[in-house]
Protein backbone atom coordinates (compact mmCIF):
# COMPACT_ATOMS: atom_id res chain seq x y z
CA UNK A 1 0.00 0.00 0.00
CA UNK A 2 2.95 2.26 0.59
CA UNK A 3 5.09 1.57 -2.47
CA UNK A 4 1.15 2.03 -4.58
CA UNK A 5 0.47 5.47 -2.66
CA UNK A 6 4.39 6.73 -3.29
CA UNK A 7 4.56 5.55 -6.75
CA UNK A 8 1.10 7.63 -7.39
CA UNK A 9 2.55 10.77 -5.66
CA UNK A 10 5.69 10.68 -7.38
CA UNK A 11 3.84 10.04 -10.43
CA UNK A 12 5.49 6.91 -12.09
CA UNK A 13 2.23 5.26 -12.41
CA UNK A 14 -0.05 7.24 -14.53
CA UNK A 15 -3.91 7.82 -13.33
CA UNK A 16 -5.67 6.30 -16.09
CA UNK A 17 -3.61 2.66 -15.34
CA UNK A 18 -3.51 2.52 -11.62
CA UNK A 19 -5.33 5.98 -9.77
CA UNK A 20 -4.16 6.37 -6.36
CA UNK A 21 -5.42 4.87 -2.65
CA UNK A 22 -7.20 8.13 -1.79
CA UNK A 23 -9.00 8.12 -5.41
CA UNK A 24 -9.95 4.41 -4.42
CA UNK A 25 -11.34 4.89 -1.10
CA UNK A 26 -13.46 7.95 -2.34
CA UNK A 27 -14.73 5.81 -4.98
CA UNK A 28 -15.40 2.89 -2.47
CA UNK A 29 -17.00 5.21 -0.36
CA UNK A 30 -19.41 6.33 -3.00
CA UNK A 31 -20.30 3.16 -4.34
CA UNK A 32 -21.03 1.79 -0.58
CA UNK A 33 -22.53 4.79 1.01
CA UNK A 34 -23.49 7.15 -2.22
CA UNK A 35 -26.72 7.79 -3.10
CA UNK A 36 -28.38 8.88 -6.66
CA UNK A 37 -27.11 11.65 -8.49
CA UNK A 38 -23.15 10.98 -7.05
CA UNK A 39 -22.24 8.88 -9.81
CA UNK A 40 -23.56 5.87 -11.98
CA UNK A 41 -22.39 3.47 -9.29
CA UNK A 42 -23.33 5.44 -6.64
CA UNK A 43 -25.05 3.09 -3.53
CA UNK A 44 -25.17 0.32 -5.80
CA UNK A 45 -22.92 -2.01 -3.22
CA UNK A 46 -25.79 -3.47 -1.29
CA UNK A 47 -28.20 -4.66 -4.46
CA UNK A 48 -24.53 -5.58 -6.15
CA UNK A 49 -23.54 -7.60 -3.08
CA UNK A 50 -26.61 -9.84 -2.58
CA UNK A 51 -26.79 -10.73 -6.23
CA UNK A 52 -23.37 -12.13 -6.15
CA UNK A 53 -23.36 -13.72 -2.95
CA UNK A 54 -27.04 -15.83 -3.58
CA UNK A 55 -25.38 -16.73 -6.81
CA UNK A 56 -21.81 -18.01 -5.20
CA UNK A 57 -24.25 -19.45 -2.43
CA UNK A 58 -26.35 -21.59 -4.85
CA UNK A 59 -23.65 -22.52 -7.12
CA UNK A 60 -21.37 -23.56 -4.09
CA UNK A 61 -24.03 -25.47 -2.83
CA UNK A 62 -24.95 -27.38 -5.50
CA UNK A 63 -21.41 -28.55 -6.30
CA UNK A 64 -21.04 -29.34 -2.43
CA UNK A 65 -24.00 -31.68 -2.46
CA UNK A 66 -23.09 -33.38 -5.61
CA UNK A 67 -19.38 -33.38 -4.84
CA UNK A 68 -19.29 -34.96 -1.47
CA UNK A 69 -22.13 -37.45 -2.41
CA UNK A 70 -20.21 -38.67 -5.40
CA UNK A 71 -16.68 -38.04 -4.25
CA UNK A 72 -17.00 -40.44 -0.98
CA UNK A 73 -19.12 -43.18 -3.39
CA UNK A 74 -15.72 -42.79 -5.57
CA UNK A 75 -13.63 -43.28 -3.01
CA UNK A 76 -15.34 -46.54 -1.16
CA UNK A 77 -16.25 -48.05 -4.14
CA UNK A 78 -14.15 -49.23 -7.18
CA UNK A 79 -16.25 -49.42 -9.44
CA UNK A 80 -17.69 -46.32 -9.16
CA UNK A 81 -14.56 -44.89 -9.37
CA UNK A 82 -13.12 -46.11 -12.09
CA UNK A 83 -16.75 -45.10 -13.88
CA UNK A 84 -16.16 -41.21 -13.18
CA UNK A 85 -12.36 -40.85 -12.56
CA UNK A 86 -12.00 -40.49 -16.55
CA UNK A 87 -14.72 -38.02 -17.50
CA UNK A 88 -14.28 -35.93 -14.16
CA UNK A 89 -10.43 -35.74 -14.73
CA UNK A 90 -11.27 -34.72 -18.25
CA UNK A 91 -13.57 -31.72 -17.73
CA UNK A 92 -11.62 -30.71 -15.12
CA UNK A 93 -8.65 -30.07 -17.47
CA UNK A 94 -11.12 -27.75 -20.02
CA UNK A 95 -10.95 -23.78 -19.46
CA UNK A 96 -13.40 -22.20 -17.69
CA UNK A 97 -13.89 -19.88 -20.53
CA UNK A 98 -14.72 -22.56 -22.61
CA UNK A 99 -17.94 -23.00 -20.95
CA UNK A 100 -18.97 -20.01 -21.07
CA UNK A 101 -20.72 -19.56 -24.78
CA UNK A 102 -22.06 -23.14 -24.10
CA UNK A 103 -23.74 -22.02 -20.93
CA UNK A 104 -25.40 -19.00 -22.14
CA UNK A 105 -26.54 -21.12 -25.48
CA UNK A 106 -27.90 -23.43 -22.54
CA UNK A 107 -29.50 -21.42 -20.23
CA UNK A 108 -29.40 -17.56 -21.34
CA UNK A 109 -27.92 -14.54 -19.77
CA UNK A 110 -28.33 -14.13 -16.07
CA UNK A 111 -28.70 -16.68 -12.69
CA UNK A 112 -28.95 -20.03 -14.44
CA UNK A 113 -25.68 -19.57 -16.27
CA UNK A 114 -23.63 -17.81 -13.44
CA UNK A 115 -24.96 -20.86 -10.98
CA UNK A 116 -23.68 -23.04 -13.81
CA UNK A 117 -20.48 -21.78 -14.16
CA UNK A 118 -19.42 -21.68 -10.35
CA UNK A 119 -21.30 -25.13 -9.60
CA UNK A 120 -18.87 -26.75 -12.17
CA UNK A 121 -15.83 -24.78 -11.37
CA UNK A 122 -16.86 -25.67 -7.47
CA UNK A 123 -17.61 -29.36 -7.99
CA UNK A 124 -13.81 -30.50 -9.04
CA UNK A 125 -11.96 -29.96 -5.94
CA UNK A 126 -14.88 -31.08 -3.63
CA UNK A 127 -15.13 -34.14 -5.46
CA UNK A 128 -11.35 -35.40 -5.65
CA UNK A 129 -10.85 -34.13 -2.35
CA UNK A 130 -13.67 -36.13 -0.78
CA UNK A 131 -12.67 -39.04 -2.97
CA UNK A 132 -9.12 -38.99 -1.48
CA UNK A 133 -10.26 -39.01 1.74
CA UNK A 134 -12.60 -41.48 1.82
CA UNK A 135 -10.42 -43.58 0.08
CA UNK A 136 -7.86 -42.96 3.21
CA UNK A 137 -10.05 -44.41 5.71
CA UNK A 138 -8.72 -47.53 6.87
CA UNK A 139 -11.20 -49.92 6.59
CA UNK A 140 -11.25 -51.38 10.02
CA UNK A 141 -12.47 -48.47 11.73
CA UNK A 142 -16.00 -49.46 9.66
CA UNK A 143 -15.57 -53.28 10.12
CA UNK A 144 -15.42 -52.27 14.52
CA UNK A 145 -18.25 -49.64 13.76
CA UNK A 146 -20.31 -52.95 11.96
CA UNK A 147 -19.32 -55.74 14.43
CA UNK A 148 -20.89 -52.83 17.54
CA UNK A 149 -24.21 -52.91 15.49
CA UNK A 150 -23.92 -49.66 13.40
CA UNK A 151 -25.25 -49.90 10.47
CA UNK A 152 -23.73 -48.15 6.73
CA UNK A 153 -25.64 -45.19 6.42
CA UNK A 154 -24.53 -44.30 10.43
CA UNK A 155 -21.53 -45.40 9.89
CA UNK A 156 -20.99 -43.40 6.97
CA UNK A 157 -21.99 -40.14 9.13
CA UNK A 158 -20.04 -41.34 12.54
CA UNK A 159 -16.99 -43.00 10.98
CA UNK A 160 -16.39 -42.36 7.43
CA UNK A 161 -17.35 -38.58 6.84
CA UNK A 162 -15.32 -37.91 10.36
CA UNK A 163 -12.39 -39.44 9.31
CA UNK A 164 -12.08 -38.17 5.48
CA UNK A 165 -13.01 -34.65 7.31
CA UNK A 166 -9.40 -33.14 6.62
CA UNK A 167 -9.84 -33.71 2.88
CA UNK A 168 -13.59 -32.55 3.04
CA UNK A 169 -12.63 -29.51 4.13
CA UNK A 170 -9.97 -28.81 1.95
CA UNK A 171 -11.88 -29.35 -0.91
CA UNK A 172 -14.75 -27.56 0.56
CA UNK A 173 -12.47 -24.34 1.34
CA UNK A 174 -10.99 -24.77 -2.58
CA UNK A 175 -13.80 -25.29 -3.87
CA UNK A 176 -15.55 -21.80 -2.62
CA UNK A 177 -12.56 -19.83 -3.49
CA UNK A 178 -13.05 -20.90 -6.98
CA UNK A 179 -16.42 -20.30 -6.72
CA UNK A 180 -16.06 -16.35 -6.52
CA UNK A 181 -13.51 -16.72 -9.56
CA UNK A 182 -16.28 -18.19 -11.43
CA UNK A 183 -18.76 -16.04 -10.24
CA UNK A 184 -17.48 -13.08 -11.93
CA UNK A 185 -16.86 -14.59 -15.07
CA UNK A 186 -20.36 -15.34 -14.88
CA UNK A 187 -21.46 -11.96 -14.09
CA UNK A 188 -19.19 -10.82 -16.88
CA UNK A 189 -22.15 -12.61 -19.68
CA UNK A 190 -24.29 -9.30 -19.18
CA UNK A 191 -26.10 -9.38 -15.86
CA UNK A 192 -27.16 -6.56 -14.84
CA UNK A 193 -26.13 -6.36 -11.29
CA UNK A 194 -23.45 -7.93 -9.19
CA UNK A 195 -20.13 -7.24 -8.71
CA UNK A 196 -18.77 -8.89 -11.88
CA UNK A 197 -21.25 -6.82 -13.36
CA UNK A 198 -20.21 -3.68 -12.41
CA UNK A 199 -15.95 -4.59 -13.12
CA UNK A 200 -17.55 -5.33 -16.85
CA UNK A 201 -19.33 -2.21 -17.00
CA UNK A 202 -16.46 -0.22 -15.82
CA UNK A 203 -14.04 -1.61 -18.07
CA UNK A 204 -16.70 -0.10 -20.82
CA UNK A 205 -16.48 3.17 -19.62
CA UNK A 206 -12.71 3.00 -18.63
CA UNK A 207 -13.49 3.15 -14.80
CA UNK A 208 -10.25 2.03 -13.55
CA UNK A 209 -10.97 2.59 -10.07
CA UNK A 210 -14.17 1.27 -10.30
CA UNK A 211 -12.65 -1.85 -11.33
CA UNK A 212 -9.88 -1.30 -8.34
CA UNK A 213 -12.90 -1.19 -6.05
CA UNK A 214 -14.64 -4.33 -7.67
CA UNK A 215 -11.44 -6.54 -7.66
CA UNK A 216 -10.92 -5.76 -3.66
CA UNK A 217 -14.74 -6.05 -2.75
CA UNK A 218 -14.52 -9.33 -4.43
CA UNK A 219 -11.23 -10.21 -2.48
CA UNK A 220 -12.71 -9.21 0.88
CA UNK A 221 -16.21 -11.09 0.19
CA UNK A 222 -14.40 -14.47 -0.04
CA UNK A 223 -12.31 -14.01 3.06
CA UNK A 224 -15.46 -13.22 4.80
CA UNK A 225 -16.90 -16.57 2.78
CA UNK A 226 -13.87 -18.75 3.67
CA UNK A 227 -14.34 -17.91 7.74
CA UNK A 228 -17.41 -17.83 7.87
CA UNK A 229 -17.12 -21.52 6.49
CA UNK A 230 -14.81 -22.59 8.34
CA UNK A 231 -16.46 -21.68 11.40
CA UNK A 232 -19.42 -23.04 10.36
CA UNK A 233 -17.69 -26.25 10.18
CA UNK A 234 -16.25 -26.07 13.21
CA UNK A 235 -19.58 -25.28 15.26
CA UNK A 236 -21.71 -28.55 12.74
CA UNK A 237 -18.66 -31.16 13.04
CA UNK A 238 -15.86 -32.04 16.07
CA UNK A 239 -13.40 -33.36 13.33
CA UNK A 240 -13.79 -30.90 11.38
CA UNK A 241 -12.83 -28.06 14.35
CA UNK A 242 -10.00 -30.49 15.40
CA UNK A 243 -8.60 -29.93 11.72
CA UNK A 244 -8.82 -26.05 11.37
Amino acid sequence: MCGWGLASNLGWVPPYLLPSPGDILDTAGIYIFGTDGQGPYAGRFARDTLASLFRVGLGFGLATVCGLILGVWSGRVPAVARLLNTPVNGLRAVPGITWLPLAMVWFGIGLKTTVFLVALAAFFPIYLNAASGAAQVNPLLLQAGAMMGVDRIRGTFAILLPAAMPAIVTGLRLGLGISWAYLVLGELSGVPDGLGAVIMDARMLGRIDMIVVGIILIALMGQASDWLLKNALKFCFTSAARQI
